[in-house]
Order: C-alpha cells, then sequence, then structure tokens
C-alpha cells in the first residue's frame, strides 16, 4: 500500500468552486493536478467516443479512474505538497456505476491524505456548460454521494466554507498538512 499524507483531494459536486480553488492554490506555488473528468469529455467530445457519463457512464468512470490512477503513480515519488482537483475516490460509485474490482484495489493499494477537502453546492456560483451537464438537483446529490463514499472508504470530509476562494485558500492550507 502506498500512502501519501502529502496528497489532498478536492473534491464536491460539479460548479462549487474546485478549479477557481485549485488555481488560486497554483498562484500561490503550490504543486496541483488538474481534474481528469473534464479532459476524458473533452477528448470524448472531440472525437466523437461514448465514454461520457451521460452515454456510458461505466466507461467514462474506468477511463477517469484510469488517468487519476497514473497520475498518483507518477507523483509517487514526491515529496511536497500536492492538490488533486478530484482523485480516485471520485470514480467510487460515479454516476450510479458499481465500482470495478481493479478501482477497489487501486483505492486500498494508493491512499491520499485522510482529509479530503469537499465544496458543498452552492447555488449562488454554480454553473453549467458543454462538459458539465449536471442540474441542480444531481450537484445536490452528487454532494451527499461523495459524503458517503469518503465515511466508506475511510476518509474525513473538511467542508469548504461558502466564502470567497481569497477566504477558502487559507483556510485549506491551514488544514493541509501531514
Amino acid at each position: 500500500m502506498l500512502e501519501k499524507p502529502n496528497f489532498f483531494v478536492l473534491t464536491g459536486g460539479p460548479g462549487v468552486g474546485k478549479t477557481t480553488l485549485l488555481h488560486a492554490l497554483r498562484s500561490r506555488s503550490e504543486l496541483c493536478v488538474e481534474e481528469s473528468a473534464r479532459e476524458v469529455i473533452r477528448e470524448q467530445l472531440e472525437t466523437g467516443g461514448r465514454a461520457v457519463p451521460w452515454i456510458d457512464p461505466a466507461a467514462f468512470a474506468e477511463a477517469t479512474a484510469a488517468r487519476d490512477i497514473a497520475r498518483f503513480d507518477a507523483l509517487a515519488g514526491e515529496t511536497r505538497r500536492v492538490f488533486f482537483d478530484r482523485g480516485i475516490l471520485d470514480s467510487w460509485r460515479a454516476n450510479g456505476v458499481a465500482p470495478t474490482a481493479t478501482l477497489a484495489e487501486a483505492l486500498r493499494a494508493r491512499r491520499y491524505n485522510r482529509r479530503v477537502f469537499i465544496a458543498p453546492p452552492w447555488r449562488e456560483i454554480y454553473q453549467i456548460d458543454a462538459e458539465r451537464r449536471q442540474d441542480w438537483a444531481e450537484a445536490e446529490a452528487t454532494y451527499g454521494r461523495i459524503l458517503k463514499n469518503l465515511d466508506e472508504l475511510g476518509y474525513e470530509p473538511v467542508v469548504l466554507p461558502k466564502t470567497s476562494v481569497d477566504a477558502r485558500v487559507p483556510f485549506v492550507l491551514e488544514r493541509a498538512v501531514t
């Protein structure tokens, strides 16, 4: 098992400020890893592929998990603090897909810091786009699913405050300790 207490996940439903927070952390010289899900969706849309959550959620979860596993493994020797915009754990039961044995083993063998930062649903900043098609009800349901999954997977949720990104950054940095 590879435990990386210096690896921190930012998670939550769609449109709640995770990526904005990640960019703000990067601007403060933190090492940050972009979200795999958006990359998979973008590539699938460009090529006419089916591995998107609204067509083939199982293929989408598999593709996203594979990228997240590869990113985790590529940074395995990193000793600095690393922030991930979502992580392997976000594929667990995502979009109603039953976890595969491969995903279960990946989550057992690769552990992030126990504290996982989760952004709650926030109507005032919520937006949809070509890659983020979930409606508000699904955004709220995703938050509940993630909280349940974090508990099941042995992680401690740290709920981000609904405040400016400038206030969220110190909140995260003060709690992102190994």
